[in-house]
């Protein structure tokens, strides 16, 4: 079970990674991170990542009618396309509050929106936090 850093670097083994963070989503603040920014600095990359994760999170719009699991947030993973590439934030269910997710930054051209995708849930489900 892999760590902070080792489940970042694993994320930066990804074809097309550019940039991967741990961020928390009720402070925005990094907990950990690897490789680039898309700005050039992660405690701001953070800080705007964690203003969408805490959007999905909390709006009742995103939870399912019959959704009733109740113990993370309602939202998996969300997918941000751009111009040059990709941003997946995947939500990470923790033992305390569960509020952090991992955000990893793909380049367009070279990156595997679909593998990211499931190595993002595998990183987050054998990730230890604490």
């Amino acid at each position: 079970m892999p760590g902070i850093d080792e489940c970042l670097l694993e994320a930066m083994a990804l074809p097309g990674a550019r940039g991967a963070s741990l961020v928390d989503w009720t402070s925005g603040l990094a907990l950990g991170t690897a490789g680039d920014s898309p700005v050039g600095d992660h405690e701001t990359t953070a800080a705007e990542t964690a203003e969408l994760a805490r959007s999905a999170a909390e709006f009742d719009s995103f939870t399912a009618a019959d959704d009733s699991a109740g113990a993370g947030p309602p939202v998996e993973d969300l997918i941000v396309t751009t111009r040059a590439g990709y941003h997946v934030l995947r939500f990470v269910e923790t033992s305390f509050d569960s509020s952090v997710f991992l955000h990893l930054w793909l380049d367009r051209d070279s990156g595997n929106l679909a593998l990211a995708r499931l190595r993002l849930r595998d990183l987050a489900e054998r990730l230890v936090l604490g």
